[in-house]
């Protein structure tokens, strides 16, 4: 019962600690004094001995939900993995994964990791970890994460299996990094792609490295890629649209019942300030996301283009506890430069809030921009005039409607058995000494003497999946485009599974509407 009093109590603290001048207010007080009741009561009368530990989290996660929906509390045990992907860095042996066949197949190992160090190649399958059987049907990512994550410094001993041979790896975990951008290329010759997956603390350096070798290849306008970008830090996001701007451009601000406004304002010395520019978004595409995108449309200095952003415009402060976990509390709202509070509405509860795109697709503005609407008290102006709206995300210059013509009963079915990752990843595996995947390029010459359709086929109707010839003969516009969606996806998963996720995207870019569209208004 002392554990949950104090815990309860260091909640009570957080909230108090917002207040100016610090003192706790009555109505905490007041709320404190019923909750401890409650939880004594329940202690000292209940009919069996209660799970009071379960119970106090389950009032927290109550509490911060009665709040909004992106107020959480992360328990001590989940708070280093919770933070591992904005970090940037983890403590691990470095190498990345995929569960093929029962096997955990090494997918990719990380430049200047732990196992590169001592020798791990792509390919290589996990026999054992720590002497511990690490195949069967019994294996999964957390088994896996279990086992190799661990304090930098201490030792792991995995057994590979190499072209038949047994090959026995003392690997000292240590730091890695987890990287922010997953790639970047020359869409043409002067058009330069740029894919960031998150805002973490090395995002800048990454993009910064990314634009200098790009310029090296004749970069003169840059596409850069938020889609599915779903945030991270705040100091991050303004620092990437400081990229964009001019000395004192007013980037974002932030305000609070607590919080007085805070301007945050470009330096004058990005690195992209006067190139072309051209921002890929989404419904994925939230919060840091939404700032620089934010600031880069009511400044006019370059175009969005995709759907209709996430809206999610509420800035978390991580309160920590005395018993090691942390809460997120929202503290503020942030603002774009124009004044658009692009924070969409939660009145209708945690749930309704999650189901926003569900709701967006099933009211067509998914596939049709016609189908949004804005109030004209959400109407807001850019640098040049231009009408832009608040109240629920950041609506692009450009849209490109999703493509659900890709989405045909027999795409559906492959999908729900898993076909489209299991039957690529195996196929790589079984071919990676292959002469004729020596390379990338080589890779590419020779796909269409592997077969890979017909084997994809043949593995589908031993699960079970068999096509509606009569259904697709009456939808063959359909048909056609998901069939040659499919073959793409298809040959971009062992593209990924044998030289990386990099590879994935320079093959996926064909069928890529938002990709194509973004070319091409940033060639025009």
């Amino acid at each position: 019962m002392k554990k949950v009093t104090a815990l309860l109590a260091a909640v009570a603290a957080t909230v108090a600690a917002l207040a100016q001048p610090p003192v706790i207010p009555d109505s905490v007080t007041a709320g404190q004094v019923r909750v401890d009741e409650v939880m004594r009561l329940i202690d000292g009368n209940y009919v069996e001995g209660p799970d009071m530990d379960k119970m106090s989290t389950e009032a927290i996660n109550a509490m911060l939900k009665a709040l909004d929906p992106h107020s959480v509390y992360i328990a001590a045990k989940d708070v280093q993995r919770a933070n591992e992907g904005l970090q940037g860095n983890f403590e691990g042996v470095g190498i990345s994964f995929q569960i093929v066949s029962d096997t955990i197949v090494v997918q990719s190992v990380i430049e200047g990791g732990p196992s590169e160090k001592v020798g791990v190649q792509v390919g290589d399958k996990l026999l054992t970890i720590d002497g511990e059987k690490a195949t069967g049907d019994t294996i999964d990512n957390n088994f896996v994460f279990k086992r190799l994550r661990g304090k930098k410094g201490t030792e792991v001993v995995i057994d590979m299996l190499r072209d038949g041979t047994v090959y026995t790896f003392h690997i000292i975990r240590d730091r890695v990094p987890i990287y922010s951008i997953d790639t970047y290329f020359m869409a043409n010759d002067t058009v330069g792609y740029i894919r960031l997956t998150r805002f973490a603390r090395t995002s800048v350096d990454e993009f910064r490295k990314a634009v200098k070798e790009l310029r090296k290849q004749g970069m003169t306008a840059l596409m850069l890629d938020l889609r599915g970008n779903t945030g991270g830090y705040l100091d991050i996001a303004n620092a990437m649209a400081n990229e964009f701007l001019e000395r004192g451009q007013l980037i974002v601000y932030t305000k609070g019942r607590i919080s007085p406004r805070h301007n945050y304002t470009a330096n004058g010395r990005g690195n992209w300030r006067s190139g072309r520019l051209v921002v890929m978004i989404d419904e994925g595409s939230a919060s840091a996301s939404e700032i620089v995108s934010g600031a880069v449309q009511d400044w006019d200095r370059g175009t969005l283009v995709g759907r209709r952003s996430y809206g999610k415009g509420l800035v978390q402060r991580v309160f920590p506890l005395s018993d090691g976990g942390q809460i997120r509390l929202t503290t503020a709202r942030y603002y774009t430069p124009s004044g658009r509070c692009i924070q969409r509405p939660y009145d209708e509860g945690t749930d309704a809030y999650r189901q926003e795109t569900n709701k967006r697709y099933r009211h067509g503005e998914l596939v049709n921009a016609d189908s949004i609407h804005f109030a004209d008290s959400l109407k807001y102006t850019t640098a040049h005039g231009r009408t832009v709206y608040g109240g629920g995300g950041v609506m692009p210059d450009v849209f490109v409607p999703l493509d659900t013509m890709r989405l045909s009963d027999y795409y559906i079915s492959l999908r729900g058995k898993g076909l489209l990752n299991t039957f690529p990843a195996r196929w790589a595996d079984q071919h990676r000494r292959d002469a004729r995947v020596k390379d990338f390029d080589t890779y590419l010459a020779n796909y269409d003497s592997f077969g890979l359709d017909s084997l994809l086929a043949a593995a589908a109707i031993e699960k079970g999946v068999v096509r509606d010839t009569a259904k697709e003969a009456a939808e063959p516009e359909r048909t056609a485009h998901s069939d040659r969606y499919m073959r793409l996806m298809l040959k971009a998963q062992v593209a990924r599974s044998l030289f990386g996720i990099d590879h994935y995207y320079l093959v996926m870019k064909e069928i890529d509407a938002g990709y194509q569209r973004a070319l091409e208004t940033i060639t025009k």
